[in-house]
């Protein structure tokens, strides 16, 4: 059942700029002395207001957005009262006007306000990316928010005369990639081809899949393999570990091993490079006390967390890894599409509707998962149509100076899976390293992050 709307603070003018705000600053190298803000204020950096009574009310969808370029790239802006006037306007005497509410623009998207009022669900109770305005008007794989940001630079920039340069990862690199995994089956590869067999009526292939089973590793059993390959490319990876294997009461499936059965395994791991995380079960993201003891399987200091299936009730789960003492998640993208669901490249701290202020846990968003990229209900592209599909999102990260999240579970590190596994893996991260990033974990982005604080 889809939670009732708890009790929420008003948001107002000041409280949506100062979230924004937050923000804004951590992008950037510098803060120079500037007031930003509507004309009432009499700011140096002024906004067109156009939100009315929007931000008063519980509709999950404002009007059509307008459309308008920047910097070669076509753009949707919300509450865009003045679509005849120029976008930006440099002023005399240190002053600059932006002729729409791009504040109010860049709350609606990163505070996930339309989820937060949608009453739409899926099948699995997530918020489906065919409600989104990032699917109804076309922008997904654009983040929309880091380009309000730009333009906002670019008024700061001249009203103080002082640069504002993208913020720089680890050795100066351009942007970050942060590889993670969800270990959610060590003992599945046997069954497809096993199936198969079977509806072919084909014994002996059935009886060897039983075999090989039973007397051989599985293939998906591969924890060191796919921290191996990973190291190959100068990358570490995040292990996401499934703590609990009963099924859900639905009967949707979570892990197919024992927390307990790794553990020794996953320490090892950590020894030799790589971060644990925890990947909270069904029913974790509306529940914190289960969380907690999940969280409390992983060996080691757990700083994050993703949840199976991506679930995430956005009434609800906020406040879960709140009370969890979840350091970091990278939950928040789109199943069914890569791209940006917040609109936006960077991590960044969802928006507390119940106290109208940021959350105290850092959102890295999720941006590619591997399963999204084939499967009968997502995107089934074609292995060799997955890099050219995806460049222009990791071009916009590039630009930005983002986080790239890639999601690849550890069964598509299985060398019979050739369209999801380790070559496409390999076309990816070779294009990632060609372009100079920094291979990241959750705690260095956390660290970044917290670097960057300025208020």
């Amino acid at each position: 059942m889809l939670p009732p709307l708890p009790p929420v603070v008003a948001t107002t003018p000041e409280s949506r700029l100062a979230y924004v705000l937050h923000h804004f600053w951590q992008a950037y190298n510098g803060r120079p002395e500037v007031t930003i803000g509507y004309a009432a204020t009499q700011p140096q950096v002024e906004m067109a207001e156009a939100a009315g009574t929007f931000f008063s009310e519980t509709n999950p969808y404002p009007a059509a957005p307008g459309w308008r370029d920047w910097h070669g790239q076509r753009l949707p802006f919300f509450f865009d009262p003045h679509p005849d006037k120029p976008l930006l306007e440099l002023l005399p005497a240190g002053r600059a006007r932006i002729n729409a509410d791009v504040v109010s623009a860049a709350f609606y998207l990163l505070s996930g306000w339309q989820e937060f009022f949608s009453d739409e669900r899926d099948q699995h109770d997530r918020f489906p990316f065919a409600a989104s305005v990032q699917h109804r008007y076309g922008f997904v794989a654009v983040p929309v928010v880091n380009y309000y940001f730009d333009v906002l630079k670019t008024a700061v920039e001249h009203a103080t005369g002082q640069p504002m340069p993208p913020r720089r990862w680890a050795g100066g690199a351009p942007f970050a990639t942060f590889v993670t995994h969800d270990i959610d089956s060590l003992h599945g590869a046997w069954k497809a081809p096993a199936k198969a067999a079977l509806r072919r009526h084909d014994w002996l292939s059935f009886g060897r899949q039983l075999l090989q089973h039973f007397t051989q590793p599985d293939t998906w059993d591969n924890l060191e393999l796919v921290q191996r390959t990973v190291a190959e490319f100068g990358a570490k990876s995040t292990f996401f570990f499934l703590p609990e294997h009963q099924k859900d009461a639905n009967g949707t499936p979570n892990a197919d091993y024992l927390a307990a059965t790794v553990r020794q395994r996953a320490t090892q791991l950590v020894k030799t490079g790589s971060e644990l995380a925890v990947h909270g079960s069904i029913g974790t993201c509306v529940d914190a006390r289960k969380l907690r003891k999940q969280r409390a399987r992983i060996p080691g200091k757990v700083l994050g967390n993703r949840f199976h299936y991506l679930y995430w009730e956005p009434r609800l789960t906020s406040a879960v890894l709140t009370e969890a003492g979840i350091a970091y998640d990278s939950t928040l993208g789109f199943a069914e599409h890569y791209g940006f669901r917040n609109s936006y490249c960077l991590p960044f701290q969802p928006f507390d509707f119940q106290t109208g202020k940021p959350c105290d846990f850092l959102e890295i968003p999720l941006n590619v998962m591997d399963a999204t990229l084939h499967h009968p209900n997502y995107l089934q592209l074609a292995p060799d149509e997955i890099l050219p599909a995806l460049t222009p999102m990791f071009r916009e990260i590039e630009r930005f100076g983002g986080v790239c999240t890639l999601l690849w579970h550890n069964d598509h590190f299985d060398p019979a899976n050739e369209r999801t596994g380790p070559r496409q893996f390999a076309e990816l991260m070779q294009y990632l390293r060609s372009r100079n990033t920094a291979f990241v974990n959750g705690q260095d982005v956390v660290d970044w992050c917290s670097a960057g604080l300025v208020d």
